[in-house]
């Protein structure tokens, strides 16, 4: 059985999905099983969405990623990857080329020049 469950709540996908295709911008960054997600995220939007998914331990601490720059316009495509703007470990072929989503292992697959060039 497969459903398509859209949400920017990780903590509710996570309890409900065994996949997950993490989108950026109107296209996916990242997609593996739920356990790959959240023990091992690769694509640093991946990262940073999962440092806002709050910690019901008070006593547990974790680095919050924040985000900064703009996000590009929906409506204008820029060259190359679309969080480039946003980035904190953007490279210069990061401005120039879209990468393209490529399996990491065999059930983890990453769109980011960080794995693999162009």
């Amino acid at each position: 059985l497969t459903y398509l469950f859209i949400s920017h709540d990780l903590s509710v996908v996570r309890h409900i999905s065994n996949r997950i295709a993490v989108m950026y911008m109107g296209k996916i960054v990242e997609i593996a099983d739920k356990e790959a997600i959240f023990a091992t995220p690769l694509h640093p939007y991946t990262r940073a969405l999962l440092t806002s998914v709050p910690i019901p331990n008070p006593r547990a601490k974790r680095e919050r990623v924040l985000l900064e720059g703009d996000p590009p316009s929906p409506f204008q495509t820029l060259p190359g990857c679309r969080f480039h703007t946003r980035c904190p470990l953007r490279m210069d072929i990061c401005t120039e080329a879209t990468p393209e989503l490529r399996a990491v292992d065999h059930q983890h697959l990453v769109a980011c020049h960080l794995y693999g060039g162009r």
